[in-house]
């Protein structure tokens, strides 16, 4: 491909005009299992360096792989949640490749017996989000993304270049690998083509890989960590001339690690393949990298085809045969799915889908419910984890439901405000302190005495200080400009420390000095 080439892109709307855009995705899941995939070493993330490995995920002489039950077990349940059918019999096969973050030079996975096939999964798109790219709403909003195969495999280490400037190897003065990743348990999620997405293919993608995220962890199977490579995503993008009747050369882009940057990949590509399909040039199927600073993607290596990995049955491990009675066990056990949970929650709550969507969208709809089952109205509940809590996440950094404040404790906090306790100046200040581990609500309103002053007593001692101090604004209020209070309200508030009752103190000044 000339090297101009990548930096041509057409305009989206015209590419979609002319191009029909083909997707699929293939979804890497660590599994939450305490063991790897095929020895005892902990499937935690970090740790020094190659510290927890062994010579069954190093792959030394003489050692031999044991599969574990519980991921063989979290992979059926994500087929069954999938609508997938379960193998009765499958096995696991050699997929040979040599790269340094692969310490046997082949990777156990399954071939052409996956555990689990042939399923689906509905998504809904975000009406704002598919408006951005169809803001006629002509496009259809649902789509049932097919799903080719669910199988279990073992993950690769991890190389490090060191010493470049993008990262990556080329340039790198030295690379080091880390094999603590290796060999833990990892499910590969395969889409069928997903066609029909037009000009919203890459809000369908965003929304599929958020629906799976959401369905994954509602299973227990993995804590779907994105920026910690527990979810990461590989992104087929191909583009044909529309009426043409065929597919497209794709290109598969690596490793996409956020669900923003997995809209932007598809976004980028079909403008880039739009310009090069327009040049007369034709598409190389090869990997391509994501560049998370600059959404753009750029060449990696042609894309192998299976025959390219030799793949064969695994002679070390017999055949899975899980028996039925086990997979229906499971059946019964699943929980209620996203989906579903959050329509019956729309209902119970009475509100809308946009309004359900923003709760979702902030990773707030566990916070909400756990809130609301605390005592919390949902208008409370929504109010501070929506707005406040919100924002504190994002200035540090945090995801909502890392943050060291638990729902019980908001409820509390939006009681006190009920009762008059607080006000919601200074319920901020509980939070504050909440988070910066200074106790309870009540301890932190104890120890750093934030009640509401509502004592006339108290107030009347600071509203003779604002009258004495502020004559011009007792002039006027007395002259009719019953509005000039609000500057002696504020004096008082700011006498307190923002805990007198305001509704309180304006009553006592305006009844003071209609009495004057």
């Amino acid at each position: 491909m000339p090297a101009t080439t990548a930096a041509r892109l057409a305009a989206y709307d015209d590419a979609v005009t002319r191009y029909e855009p083909l997707i699929g995705l293939e979804t890497h899941v660590e599994l939450g299992t305490r063991t790897k995939l095929f020895c005892g070493c902990p499937a935690t993330f970090g740790g020094d360096p190659n510290t927890h490995v062994c010579p069954v995920c190093l792959g030394l002489p003489g050692s031999l792989p044991v599969p574990n039950r519980a991921a063989i077990e979290y992979t059926i349940r994500i087929g069954l949640a999938l609508n997938c059918s379960i193998a009765e019999w499958c096995r696991f096969a050699r997929k040979n490749y040599f790269y340094p973050d692969m310490p046997k030079n082949f990777q156990i996975s399954q071939y052409d017996e996956p555990l689990c096939t042939d399923g689906w999964l509905g998504v809904t798109l975000d009406e704002a989000e598919a408006a951005r790219y169809d803001p006629d709403g002509t496009g259809p909003r649902t789509f049932r993304v097919g799903i080719e195969r669910v199988h279990l495999e073992e993950d690769t280490g991890k190389s490090q270049h060191m010493g470049g400037v993008t990262g990556r190897i080329h340039g790198a003065d030295y690379s080091l690998v880390d094999y603590n990743r290796a060999g833990i348990p990892l499910v590969e999620i395969v889409t069928k083509p997903v066609e029909g997405t037009g000009p919203l293919a890459p809000a369908v993608a965003h929304a599929y890989v958020t629906e799976l995220r959401d369905l994954l962890r509602a299973l227990g199977v993995s804590d779907v960590r994105m920026e910690e490579g527990s979810l990461r995503c590989d992104v087929n993008t191909s583009l044909s001339p529309r009426g043409s009747g065929r597919w497209g050369t794709r290109t598969e882009t690596k490793n996409v690690n956020s669900l923003r940057s997995i809209q932007q990949a598809v976004h980028y590509e079909i403008q880039r393949q739009a310009a090069v399909l327009d040049a007369g040039e034709r598409v190389i199927q090869e990997t391509r990298h994501f560049h998370e600073d600059s959404g753009i993607t750029t060449p990696g290596r042609s894309k192998e085809e299976a025959q390219d990995y030799r793949y064969f049955p695994e002679p070390d491990l017999v055949p899975l045969a899980p028996p039925r009675d086990w997979v229906e066990q499971l059946r019964a056990s699943l929980p209620e799915l996203p989906a579903a949970r959050r329509a019956r929650l729309q209902e119970a709550w009475g509100i809308t889908a946009a309004e359900m969507t923003n709760i979702r969208n902030a990773g707030a709809l566990d916070l909400v419910e756990q809130t609301i089952a605390a005592g919390a109205s949902l208008a409370d509940a929504r109010k501070w984890w929506l707005n406040e809590l919100a924002r504190r996440a994002n200035d540090t950094g945090t995801e909502l439901d890392s943050l060291p404040i638990t729902p019980a404790d908001v409820a509390a906090v939006a009681a006190l405000v009920g009762s008059g306790a607080l006000s919601d100046r200074l319920a901020r200040q509980v939070f504050e302190g909440v988070l910066a581990g200074e106790g309870t609500p009540d301890e932190v309103v104890a120890s750093r005495g934030l009640a509401v002053v509502s004592d006339d007593t108290a107030l009347n001692a600071a509203v003779d200080e604002a009258i004495a101090a502020k004559p011009d604004v007792v002039a006027s209020i007395r002259g009719g400009k019953v509005a000039a209070a609000d500057a002696l309200v504020g004096a008082v508030m700011k006498a307190t420390r923002g805990r007198a009752d305001a509704s309180r103190v304006r009553e006592l000044i305006l009844a003071r000095l209609t009495d004057s």
